[in-house]
């Protein structure tokens, strides 16, 4: 039974709080390489991760700091090679963005190794006829949203530290790219993914694309979008196409807020009594929000939605003990139709729960620190 104790008092909890009461509730129960899926090079453990280290550089408790990196130091062998990944698939090249702190904070060359391990998963990847990422090596001509943030984050940055524009171009072409093969023009959200081959169950004969906007796809979207603004060069073309994208994709993402102030699994049925309200995609939506409003590429007016969508999430979070529990996140997911998505069990706890919980309250902290 899940209860609520007096060792806990939410009410003087600010944002920092609840992600450093989530971090400490999986150290406990995870050691870093137990971390599932255990031993592998996966984008479940690089997204919690990438949230203890944003915890870290707020907090300044080097404990996190310290978790992350054994983590990593479990996965890659002394030649920096990586243990067990599946090659070039995208899922297993966002942990990449963990290398670039833990290098820059131990100075230890031994890390670039490392970051050129995943630098070589990059240029595996398969590419459509016109240059878009295959989600995996095993769905051919296949773009997928969650693609977006599980690519770009770690290529913008190594871009940028390597200098290499060629490599900050081709992230925007593969941002644009996935607006113009995805974007639902009745709505301005973005369907979950796009078959080139127009083979798969769900996609559209015609158009490719799949039939629903589920939440945690177009989650990702502006996180990765955000994350790569800050290390693609302003003066390159395309850069204010990224903005436009993201910013569109949120302010049409507000209009499907609940009252309650999360959204719903597929954002534009709400009305629909079987849809549900989902923890993860309304942790990422106001991560998103407060990060284009802090760069200054939304107007603060924006505020009330993601203090909104903040409060929700809070509320519906219990405690076992001190322990936090982060619950209504679905479990990984395919691409499906409505029955599909609707029907997806949910977890509590898991990576990406706590995750995107993380990455929403960090940048809460940082936006509302600043008013």
């Amino acid at each position: 039974m899940t209860v609520r104790y007096e060792t806990v008092d939410c009410s003087k909890m600010n944002a920092l709080d609840y992600a450093k009461a989530a971090c400490d509730t999986m150290m406990r129960k995870f050691a870093p390489e137990d971390l599932p899926p255990k031993g592998h090079f996966h984008y479940h453990q690089g997204v919690f991760l990438s949230g203890v280290l944003e915890t870290w550089k707020l907090s300044g408790e080097k404990r996190y700091f310290d978790y992350a990196r054994a983590w990593i130091d479990s996965v890659f062998d002394e030649q920096g090679r990586i243990r067990d990944v599946s090659f070039a698939d995208l899922d297993d090249i966002q942990p990449g963005i963990l290398l670039f702190p833990v290098r820059d904070t131990t100075g230890d060359a031994y890390y670039d190794k490392c970051i050129a391990s995943v630098a070589e998963e990059t240029r595996a990847i398969p590419r459509t006829s016109e240059g878009g990422w295959w989600h995996k090596t095993r769905t051919p001509n296949q773009m997928w949203l969650d693609g977006l943030y599980m690519g770009g984050p770690f290529l913008s940055e190594y871009a940028k530290r390597t200098g290499n524009r060629e490599i900050m171009a081709d992230v925007i072409h593969e941002a644009l790219l996935m607006e113009k093969h995805t974007k639902d023009e009745s709505t301005g959200l973005l369907r979950h993914a796009w078959d080139g081959n127009r083979m798969e169950a769900w996609a559209d004969p015609v158009t490719g694309k799949a039939p629903e906007c589920w939440g945690r796809a177009m989650g990702w979207v502006p996180v990765a979008l955000m994350n790569d603004l800050d290390f693609l060069d302003e003066d390159l073309e395309g850069r204010e196409e990224v903005i436009r994208m993201a910013c569109d994709l949120l302010k049409n993402l507000c209009r499907y807020q609940s009252e309650e102030g999360r959204w719903y699994q597929v954002v534009d049925k709400g009305e629909r009594p079987d849809n549900w309200l989902e923890n993860s995609c309304s942790s990422l939506y106001t991560a998103g929000l407060c990060k284009a409003m802090r760069k200054g590429f939304l107007p603060d007016t924006y505020a009330d939605h993601a203090l909104k969508g903040y409060k929700a999430v809070i509320s519906s979070l219990t405690w076992e003990g001190n322990d936090l529990q982060i619950g209504n996140v679905c479990i990984g997911t395919g691409v499906g139709d409505y029955p599909f998505y609707i029907a997806r069990p949910v977890s509590v706890n898991d990576l990406h729960a706590v995750g995107s919980f993380l990455i929403m309250c960090t940048e809460v902290y940082r936006y509302f620190s600043a008013k």
